[in-house]
């Protein structure tokens, strides 16, 4: 640099021009250098960088590559050369140095930001990431980092020592607890939520309160990322994941049976003694015949022992069509191919109601995934719907605008046949 002021002098040139011009053509040079620094850094050093990686059997270089951690942190070539010439310009040597040093700063936590992104994207490609995922305590890191690197870019500004600053966040810790609160809370409630399994990527999970019903797609510092079943995103504050409670049916899918508990309601005026004609009816029936011949036995072997009067019905045990019903029903899940065998099946009474008498169905399937779960629920209700009427049961049914349309019609006509026999 002193050549170039040698040079100006010698051209026998004003001093206070020759320094205005070797000012402009040092700025001009250094910019040259940068510029020619930056190329090489970018056309040779980082292609040659992404050749070997992606060369090489490194699973997770493409991450690196695609996080742009290696470009990033060649942005910080070009600031390095402006603070090393920065002793050419004495009167502003303090200040371009300063400014330089901000610009590095600024590189520097851009590029850790990049290379912990990228750490997490690597970390996601392991099967335990939806068991602890890492995502949040990165973003505390980030928090961290960048909270360092303020303070250092303002001690550096005012010429002070970072410890001057750091010594004084004492007295701010009440503005930042209030600042970073939400963020405070996340980072409790992420570890909570991560130490007791309560929750993890890809879990179904149902908060009515915050309107999610879906499945977790991101767990963040301050957020669970829900996607509902009707595609649209809930946002749920991790914290209210600790505060309040939520279904989780991650025991469900895991359990390999998802449950059936639906009633069927029965029309008691349609439930009845079996008669003869009815018995030898359900014996033809092949989920019944056993049962039939069995019960029968036992009846009869019943009645005999006590010495009952079987000519009034009311008299003894004796089969009734709600009770042969339920049998079949209860056969019918157990050579159902869509139903667990190994879990909990029953057919149960619950009791009655202004809406006749419930026949809860309690099974489990042997899929969880939702269309198949409906699939097999629809098909054995489908079935029963239509069986019922066999057994002479009646399913209970409010009356309809088009059954009071022909109550009112048969009663119209009974009333104008009672009118002509006059």
């Amino acid at each position: 640099m002193q050549f170039i002021n040698n040079l100006l002098l010698d051209m026998e040139l004003d001093p206070r021009l020759v320094e205005f011009l070797s000012n402009i053509i040092k700025v001009l040079l250094i910019g040259l250098i940068c510029i020619a620094a930056n190329l090489i850094t970018k056309r040779i050093v980082i292609r040659l960088i992404t050749r070997i990686v992606t060369n090489s059997k490194v699973k997770w270089g493409k991450i690196i590559l695609d996080r742009q951690v290696f470009r990033k942190l060649s942005h910080i070539v070009p600031a390095v050369i402006i603070y090393s010439f920065a002793t050419t310009f004495p009167s502003f040597e303090t200040s371009i140095e300063k400014l330089a040093v901000i610009y590095i700063i600024i590189v520097s936590l851009i590029f850790i930001q990049s290379l912990l992104n990228a750490l997490n994207d690597i970390y996601q490609t392991f099967e335990i990431s939806k068991v602890k995922p890492i995502k949040g305590y990165i973003q505390v890191v980030n928090i961290i980092i960048f909270t360092f690197g303020f303070i250092i870019g303002i001690s550096n500004i005012i010429g002070k020592s970072p410890i001057i600053l750091l010594s004084g966040l004492g007295a701010l810790s009440a503005v930042l607890m209030l600042v970073f609160k939400d963020s405070l809370l996340g980072l409790v409630a992420g570890i909570q939520l991560t130490a007791n399994d309560m929750v993890r990527v890809g879990d179904w999970i149902e908060m009515p309160k915050y309107g999610a019903d879906g499945d977790v797609i991101d767990i963040t510092l301050n957020t669970v990322k829900v996607q509902n079943f009707d595609k649209t995103i809930t946002m749920l504050p991790s914290y209210a994941l600790i505060s309040d409670s939520f279904i989780n049916w991650r025991g469900m899918q895991s359990s390999g049976g998802r449950r059936i508990k639906r009633p069927l309601y029965i029309d008691t005026s349609s439930i009845t003694f079996c008669s003869e004609e009815m018995i030898e009816k359900f014996m033809q029936v092949h989920y019944l015949s056993d049962y039939i011949i069995h019960k029968e036995r036992e009846i009869a072997e019943y009645n005999a022992k006590n010495e009952i009067d079987r000519n009034n019905p009311v008299n003894g045990r004796a089969l009734t069509n709600i009770g042969v019903f339920r049998a079949y029903i209860s056969n019918y899940l157990k050579n159902h191919h869509g139903i667990n065998q190994n879990m909990t099946l029953m057919v149960r009474q619950l009791g009655h109601s202004e809406h006749g008498l419930p026949l809860e169905i309690y099974a489990f399937t042997n899929s969880v995934l939702w269309g198949d779960y409906e699939s097999v629920q629809s098909d054995i209700f489908d079935h029963l719907f239509a069986v019922a009427p066999e057994f002479g049961l009646r399913v209970f049914q409010n009356p309809s605008g088009a059954d009071l349309r022909i109550m009112a019609e048969e009663s119209g006509n009974k009333a104008l046949i009672g009118e002509r026999s006059y």
